[in-house]
């Protein structure tokens, strides 16, 4: 299997380009490969593959073996791949995800290098049956929720995928590996939720930390960067339009109030290539 290390922020993933359609045994390979002692060492094993509907198809193995609906830095490395090996002409293209659809996006290219790649989200959803989390409501914020003694106030949005997200004191410094794990499988969220911490600092800036569902903590996620500026501006904390600082770097989100689409804007960079054997 040929194979490209890239990451997003430090979110990393191997990459593979070749296959007509995702491999049956995919979920036991990415156990394998995203092994960081034993394999490649990676947060997901990402496929691209052809699509009816878009240029490319993007699938993601998350590192247990479960499949994320949709990745927002996996989607920017997906698309600096196929850009910089010139896979696609232009610096327009559409990527087809499980979870969210199409998503169009625009790469901001160097001498035909991508630096940067601004994706078009989709609309958040605010539903909670369709998020979804076990409370009734057109939309989920500022809620209770328990877990290990004590109690969060959360905000529920999908971008495809779940994601809960709780306003703290210290984002930067919160336990992750306390608290990410049993809020990932609260039962409060029938399909597991990736857990987003953030503190707000100014309505144009956010720190924020990541628990993945089915990847643990994460030096960045697109996905959750997004679903944390719609909680943010949905409390009126924030802005439609600020910074999301990871602990991989930045990410800009825009919730455009005209089409209700959040945009996302951030780089994408190539680690090596390899192969592996059986």
């Amino acid at each position: 299997m040929e194979f490209t290390k890239m990451h997003g922020l430090g979110n990393d993933f191997v990459i593979v380009y070749g296959e007509k359609e995702l491999p049956a045994n995919a979920a036991e390979l990415a156990v394998k490969v995203c092994d960081r002692f034993f394999g490649v060492g990676a947060d997901g094993l990402v496929y691209i593959l052809p699509s009816e509907k878009a240029n490319f198809m993007m699938r993601i193995m998350n590192s247990d073996g479960s499949e994320a609906e949709q990745c927002g830095n996996a989607i920017r490395c997906v698309a600096k791949y196929v850009y910089d090996y010139k896979l696609a002409q232009g610096e327009a293209l559409t990527i087809e995800t499980i979870g969210a659809g199409v998503q169009p996006l625009t790469i901001h290219a160097e001498n035909g290098v991508a630096q940067t790649v601004r994706v078009d989200m989709g609309a958040p959803i605010l539903e909670g049956a369709k998020i979804p989390v076990a409370v009734d409501g057109e939309q989920v914020v500022d809620q209770p929720i328990e877990a290990l003694g004590e109690s969060f106030r959360f905000t529920a949005v999908s971008m495809g995928n779940p994601h809960c997200v709780i306003y703290v004191d210290d984002a930067v410094n919160f336990d992750l590996a306390k608290w990410g794990p049993v809020l990932e499988k609260h039962p409060l969220f029938p399909k597991k939720v990736n857990v987003e911490f953030a503190t707000v600092n100014s309505r144009e800036q956010i720190d924020m930390r990541v628990w993945e569902r089915g990847a643990g903590p994460t030096l960045a996620c697109g996905t959750g960067a997004c679903a944390t500026l719609v909680s943010s501006v949905l409390n009126g904390h924030s802005d439609r339009e600020a910074t999301v600082s990871l602990k991989g770097g930045d990410l800009f989100i825009e919730w455009n109030e005209s089409d209700n689409h959040v945009y996302m804007t951030g780089p994408a960079a190539f680690v090596y290539t390899g192969s592996l054997t059986a």
